[in-house]
């Protein structure tokens, strides 16, 4: 017999005798049997996303996810039947959508900056799960230094008290829109709401109205931390805020909400979210945005994302294309 033939047959019998130990059970292969394997988890690993900005590190971190079913009242300005191929083209479920939070932590060397302060867990079941991610991310709560808040719907700010209503974050300056501010803040504005807003401007109120010196008002095109600049991407809100985050030759433009999920919204930029305060003004914005960091190529994170939530865009079409970061390119 050849020496190839030989070694043919020395891998056949291998395979038979894995294939007969597997056949035999845990028993029979010296491993643990059934009664002693531990059940599945059914619990999805604390999730943290880190990378560098330069000098800042950057970590996303997983507050978990709402889920609204997929009707002709999610995309307010396109067919469901559109809709739902886009989200079949996505690999993504076409009769319901989970849309996931992800607030960041940025680390820049002698601040440790939050950007918006995640649900609390007072949105539902799967939401809340901030905290324990902060955790295995080695974060502290009492370590955050600035909270910088892009709009006040209710994922964005819920958690920034507990259920006690005491501060979740106790050592942070808490830093918001002024254009957000003025909005929710007017009683006029108030009055005038349609009944189904009426429960975002009490949350605003029961949030901040006690807070006193704590919270400072910025402004679009303010450096409001240095390296971070404040960026005008009203329609969302009236006063939807996002960051352009600078350190060395490194730029992140952190979005907020300007596209809901991306295999939507990035896709189909002239798409309209039920969420979006004035979709005209929305879609402007985000074009605008989506364009601005094609063209420099710089990178991008949305708060609903998901992990990882942090890359390119480019364009692709009529639209744009996600790109997320390689996770082992990213440190």
């Amino acid at each position: 017999m050849t020496e190839a033939g030989m070694n043919r047959r020395a891998l056949l019998g291998t395979a038979a005798a894995v294939t007969a130990v597997a056949a035999a059970g845990p028993l029979a292969s010296g491993k643990a049997s059934a009664q002693g394997v531990p059940p599945q988890a059914n619990a999805q690993l604390p999730g943290a996303f880190r990378y560098k900005v330069g000098s800042f590190e950057v970590t996303s971190l997983f507050d978990g996810y709402g889920t609204r079913p997929m009707n002709d009242q999610f995309v307010v300005n396109a067919p469901l039947d559109q809709v739902q191929a886009a989200l079949k083209d996505a690999f993504r479920p076409t009769d319901s959508l989970r849309i996931t939070y992800t607030p960041a932590v940025v680390h820049t060397g002698s601040q440790v900056v939050l950007l918006d302060a995640g649900s609390g867990g007072k949105l539902g079941p799967t939401t809340g799960m901030m905290s324990r991610n902060m955790a295995a991310a080695g974060i502290d709560p009492a370590s955050i230094t600035t909270l910088v808040i892009s709009h006040f719907h209710g994922d964005h700010i819920s958690g920034i008290k507990g259920t006690d209503n005491g501060l979740a974050f106790p050592n942070a300056e808490i830093l918001v829109p002024e254009a957000e501010w003025a909005y929710w803040m007017d009683e006029g504005e108030m009055s005038r709401a349609p009944a189904g807003r009426k429960p975002a401007f009490e949350l605003v109120r029961s949030t901040f109205g006690d807070l006193g010196d704590r919270v400072r008002r910025y402004k679009a095109d303010e450096e409001i931390i240095p390296g971070f600049t404040a960026v005008e991407a009203y329609g969302h809100t009236p006063g939807h805020t996002v960051l352009q985050i600078s350190s060395g030759n490194d730029t992140v433009m952190a979005l907020a909400d300007t596209t809901n999920v991306p295999f939507l919204f990035v896709r189909n930029p002239d798409w309209s979210a039920v969420f979006d305060m004035d979709a005209d003004m929305a879609r402007a914005t985000r074009r605008r945005l989506l364009d601005r960091i094609a063209a420099d190529r710089a990178l991008a994170f949305g708060y609903h994302w998901g992990l990882p939530n942090a890359g390119h865009v480019r364009r692709d079409g009529s639209g744009y294309e996600f790109v997320p970061l390689n996770y082992v390119q990213t440190l």
